[in-house]
């Protein structure tokens, strides 16, 4: 089996590592994006995406007490363990076996899983696992599993494929029909239950599906929009945003940033509507016609994109809160309420002078962020927050406080009163 880019003596060295197995069988496969892109260049002939890492499963066997642990940088887990997890006992075969090949290595004893770096290549390595969800949105409960009950706690039919490493080649585990939905180009839910699940399963379909041009298949379309009319979840909009399970607030704030950061934001966001699937964040992102627009702004101002979006939202700093968004994104998204609000307050602006304007733009804590936020949201009338953006803001007076001492003026209160009148004398002759 080749992978474009990988080293043959990689796979080779990976199946006899687990032929190994520190004294047990084990079962390794690499699983993932990296099956379905491979497939799909050979399929379809995509152009091939390249791999940042490999994603591998390794199935535990039946144990051996005894065995020493992986000789990794770990995460403070019993050095001494006698029976660590399937991954840990390949680390260290691979240890054993390849100790010039093998670079950065961390095991991460609790999760039973491990980064490391073999022939310049990275590898994430966990063990077989099976996954339960005590209750819709919530993390899963984890426990030990097959390489089968891997595949099925996954997404889509066409993740959930493998190939197992079997010497030099690979054999296609396919228990879920994965390698006929790829040929069809089509997404398709695992079971009845995957959105009430994970919600955040739509994001990555959106992402999967406008990076690869994969569409939803009619039964996991219908599965989207039971699910959303039930709406399975405890937590409901207008809930005190901190009860919000984490597929309905940090992880789903975790896809929307891949999903806006890596792919093709306008697709992606346009299918999530098309599904309905805004409405996880807000009814009111659901029915709005304007992202495209506000998004767009933002990347021309150099705005955080999520930030953007969520400035669409009903109730803003709610949503904010929910998806636990970095404080200087939450300030920021507090400060468009507040310039909001003054606009509203201070009635019709038309006729305004150029000095009023950045009298209110620049003042009570305002920061130039917030005027560009402002400006990619709609709010306020745009030309002149524009002007002030792009020109007003960096006019200065056409004396200096140097120039003035120089002329008789002393420093203190009256002196900063003369430098802004000056400047709004200069301001006033600038035109809308």
């Amino acid at each position: 089996m080749e992978i474009p880019g990988v080293p043959p003596q990689l796979l080779q060295a990976l199946s006899q590592a687990a032929d190994q197995g520190q004294g047990r069988s084990q079962r390794l496969a690499l699983v993932g994006g990296a099956v379905r892109d491979l497939l799909l260049h050979r399929v379809h002939r995509d152009p091939w995406r390249g791999l940042l890492d490999l994603d591998l499963v390794v199935s535990d066997g039946p144990p051996e007490l005894g065995q020493p642990a992986a000789d990794c940088a770990g995460d403070g887990a019993d050095p001494e363990d006698p029976n660590p997890p399937a991954a840990h006992r390949l680390a260290l075969a691979l240890q054993a076996q390849e100790p010039a090949a093998l670079g950065y290595c961390h095991v991460h004893h609790a999760y039973g899983t491990v980064e490391l770096e073999l022939h310049g290549v990275l590898l994430d390595l966990a063990t077989a696992r099976c996954e339960t969800y005590p209750e819709p949105g919530e993390n899963p409960v984890v426990s030990p599993g097959a390489l089968e009950d891997d595949l099925a706690r996954r997404d889509f039919s066409v993740n959930a494929m493998a190939l197992v490493l079997e010497g030099s080649s690979g054999a296609l585990l396919d228990p879920h029909g994965g390698l006929a939905d790829l040929e069809r180009r089509s997404l398709r839910f695992l079971h009845g239950c995957s959105v009430a699940d994970d919600p955040t399963r739509l994001v990555r379909g959106a992402r999967y599906g406008a990076r690869l041009d994969f569409r939803l298949d009619p039964a996991s379309l219908e599965q989207v929009s039971a699910t959303l009319a039930t709406w399975p979840w405890r937590w409901r909009h207008g809930d005190a945003p901190d009860l919000a399970p984490p597929a309905l607030g940090t992880r789903l704030r975790m896809e929307l940033e891949l999903l806006l950061e890596r792919e093709p934001w306008r697709q992606a966001l346009a299918l999530l509507q098309a599904w309905g699937a805004l409405e996880l964040l807000d009814p009111a992102l659901q029915a709005d016609q304007h992202w495209r627009r506000r998004l767009a702004w933002a990347h021309r101002l150099g705005l955080p994109p999520l930030v953007a979006l969520v400035a669409g939202a009903s109730q803003p700093l709610a949503l904010a809160e929910r998806l636990q968004l970095p404080h200087r994104q939450h300030r920021l998204l507090a400060q468009l309420v507040e310039l909001r609000q003054r606009l509203e307050a201070d009635g019709p602006t038309a006729g305004w002078a150029v000095s009023r304007w950045c009298t209110l733009l620049e003042g009570h804590g305002l920061s130039a962020e917030a005027v560009a936020l402002a400006i990619a949201a709609g709010i306020g009338p745009r030309r002149p927050l524009l002007r002030w953006w792009l020109h007003w803001r960096q006019l200065k007076p056409p004396l200096s406080a140097a120039d003035l001492i120089a002329a008789g003026a002393r420093p203190g209160p009256e002196l900063g009163e003369r430098l802004r009148a000056l400047r709004a004398e200069r301001l006033d002759q600038e035109r809308l």
